[in-house]
């Protein structure tokens, strides 16, 4: 078991600057690899203070990157239907570069209608678009001359420059929040899964889980070398009640501003994204107590995490990478750094033991 973090901003300019958000950022990385962890990663949503201060990941990453010495870069996740996929090869193929081979790159579909909208992306496309953007980007990594006849997009012949780092590419990952479809595609397709828990919830993570494996499988995967990473939100502090103050707290900002931003949802459908609609209520859903009982959110006391985190691995493996998302921006630099630091120090070395 892999641990690394998450940066998803839940800030905006009336919470505070995200000049200050992206220093503190990077300070929390240099921490991180100090410290051991294994990657960092970063999403990519735009306009609302739900997840808006990362609208690209790479520029971000890339100042992480040179800026450590091991910690791998991810992306968690960028969005191929909101890209061209010849400019977000390259950029990807850069941020490669200039981590000399750090990098994973996880795409994902998006779901905030706004979004869809602002870039003239019908949400029914998101799905196709999805698959011919990674397919794309993949070649384009890989070969040369390039010919690309596709439903969105037509290029070539083109030879991409610069190559990546990682041959024949950075490891591909697919964010899926609640599709087994999906997941068993990525299985299918030999690329890694990307999951939240505290969006599917145990059963419904299992269902992704076991689909992603079935179709690695199918794919002719070699057992055992699936790549799984799964995010959770983490608060640690000595005093464990304190911990699950914080982590009250930041939830609380989380679900007003995930509410804010999935509201077009009252109106929007899409076969895409079937039941969404339902997400129009996700601010008033979101529950700390019952999510934290669920696992579905690591707070505590070192010791009580280190028993939330023995149930996680009985429920979905050894053999996972977990991520932690310890910088929303709604609590104190100095909280988030003993985290990271109670974690490393007392969490992982009992878990390895």
């Amino acid at each position: 078991m892999r641990f690394g973090i998450t940066f998803f901003p839940t800030v905006g300019p009336e919470h505070r600057g995200a000049a200050d958000y992206y220093d503190e950022a990077i300070e929390l990385a240099v921490l991180a690899d100090k410290l051991g962890f294994h990657h960092v990663k970063t999403v990519e949503h735009y306009f609302f203070a739900y997840g808006g201060y990362s609208p690209d990941p790479v520029p971000l990453l890339t100042a992480i990157a040179r800026s450590t010495e091991q910690i791998r870069v991810a992306t968690g996740a960028v969005i191929p239907a909101f890209n061209h996929p010849v400019q977000l090869a390259a950029r990807l193929a850069v941020l490669d570069n200039l981590s000399r081979g750090r990098l994973d790159v996880g795409f994902g579909r998006a779901f905030l209608p706004d979004e869809f909208a602002a870039f003239e992306v019908p949400l029914d496309e998101s799905r196709a678009r999805f698959e011919e953007g990674v397919r794309a980007i993949e070649r384009l990594w890989t070969e040369e001359d390039v010919v690309w006849e596709g439903s969105f997009h037509r290029f070539g012949p083109v030879t991409l420059l610069p190559r990546p780092y990682q041959r024949p590419h950075p490891p591909v990952f697919v964010a899926t929040a609640s599709s087994p479809a999906s997941a068993h595609a990525a299985g299918l397709a030999g690329r890694g899964l990307q999951g939240v828990p505290a969006i599917s919830g145990r059963q419904g993570f299992l269902d992704i889980l076991a689909a992603y494996r079935e179709g690695w499988a199918e794919g002719g995967g070699e057992p055992g070398r699936e790549s799984v990473q799964i995010s959770f939100g983490l608060f640690l502090d000595e005093d464990g009640e304190e911990a699950r103050r914080l982590g009250r707290y930041d939830e609380e900002q989380y679900s007003e501003r995930i509410a804010v931003a999935t509201r077009a949802w009252g109106k929007a459908r899409s076969a895409d994204y079937p039941g969404y609609e339902r997400l129009e209520e996700a601010g008033k859903l979101l529950h700390f107590d019952r999510r934290l009982k669920e696992n579905q959110i690591l707070a505590g006391s070192p010791d009580e995490v280190i028993g939330q985190l023995k149930e996680v691995a009985d429920w979905y493996g050894e053999d996972i990478t977990l991520s932690f998302t310890v910088h929303s921006g709604n609590l104190p630099l100095e909280t988030s750094a003993r985290t990271l630091r109670l974690f490393a120090e007392r969490v992982a070395p009992a878990l390895a033991r």
